[in-house]
C-alpha cells in the first residue's frame, strides 16, 4: 500500500515545519512501513545546524522514524484511518539510538519501521533510516497513543 502527502496529512496532526514524512512507498498495516523524507536545503533547521555545513539533526531523524510509525499505527488494511477518535502519538522512549552517517540537503531519507509490539495505548518499533542504501540511523522507539484533549 502507498500513500501520498494528502493521505499522510489526513492521518498525522503534524504540519510544516514539523511534518517529516513526504510519502509512503510500502506499508503493511500493523506490521511495517517504508516511507520517504526528501531532505531539502529549504528546511528551517539548516539555518543554524550548521551554517556552511548543513546536517539534519539526529533528533529530527528519530522524529521522522516515529512519524512513519504513527502513520501505519493509525491505518487499517484499506488505508483509511483506523479510528474516528482524535488521537495523539507521543514519544515515550528511545533505546539503542545510533547515528552512522550525516544526512544532508539533497538526500532522500528512507524510513523503514517494523512493529515489535502494538496495543491501543503503547507501541514499540524497530526503526532504520537509510540514504542510498547506507544506514544513517537506527533505534528502538516506544510511543504512547492518547486521546487528544478538548
Amino acid at each position: 500500500m502507498q500513500l501520498d502527502i494528502k493521505a499522510i496529512l489526513d492521518l498525522l496532526p503534524h504540519r510544516y515545519p514539523m511534518l517529516l514524512v513526504d510519502r509512503v512507498i510500502d506499508m503493511e498495516p500493523g506490521k511495517s512501513i517504508t516511507a520517504i523524507k526528501n531532505v531539502s536545503m529549504n528546511e528551517p533547521f539548516f539555518n543554524g545546524h550548521f551554517p556552511g555545513h548543513p546536517v539534519m539533526p539526529g533528533v529530527l531523524i528519530l522524529e521522522a522514524m516515529a512519524q512513519a510509525a504513527a502513520v501505519f499505527s493509525f491505518v487499517d488494511e484499506t488505508g483509511l484511518k483506523a479510528t474516528d477518535e482524535e488521537l495523539l502519538y507521543y514519544f515515550v522512549g528511545i533505546d539503542g539510538a545510533r547515528f552512522r552517517r550525516p544526512v544532508v540537503p539533497g538526500d532522500q531519507l528512507r524510513l523503514e519501521v517494523q512493529a515489535l509490539r502494538l496495543s491501543r495505548t503503547i507501541c514499540k518499533y524497530e526503526a532504520v533510516a537509510k540514504v542510498d542504501d547506507q544506514e544513517a540511523a537506527r533505534a528502538t522507539l516506544m510511543c504512547a497513543i492518547r486521546p487528544m484533549s478538548p
